[in-house]
């Protein structure tokens, strides 16, 4: 599975972002899904993941009741929105996705495989 992430960028604070990535090569809805974010001199964090169906989620505590974690299976696609956004959540975010049978969410970088290339955002004050 190669993973594609995109739609990061600069706004201020209390605004929206939606992050997206595609992913190809394999049939996507066989895979859990997560995105991670990695701030500058801090470790990389898990924010959100998903089951394969998306019927199951997970938010770090941070983010709940702001970012919602989605997934297109049709278009091979999961998505997470951001809305009232603060300067905290300025990272690099990382997709991730891995083969499931169990339909279980995953919190632990180590139990991904596939990873997308990071797409920045910065919430300025």
């Amino acid at each position: 599975v190669q993973l594609q992430a995109s739609g990061g960028g600069l706004v201020q604070a209390g605004n929206s972002l939606r992050l997206s990535c595609v992913a190809s090569g394999r049939i996507f809805s066989s895979y859990a899904v997560g995105w991670f974010r990695q701030a500058p001199g801090k470790e990389r964090e898990l924010v959100s993941a998903s089951n394969w169906s998306g019927a199951l989620t997970y938010y770090t505590n941070s983010v709940k009741g702001r970012f919602t974690i989605s997934r297109d299976n049709a278009k091979n696609t999961m998505y997470l929105q951001m809305n009232s956004l603060k300067p905290e959540d300025t990272a690099v975010y990382f997709c991730a996705a891995r083969r499931s049978s169990d339909g279980g969410v995953y919190t632990t970088q180590n139990a991904y495989n596939y990873w997308g290339q990071g797409t920045q955002v910065t919430v300025s004050s």
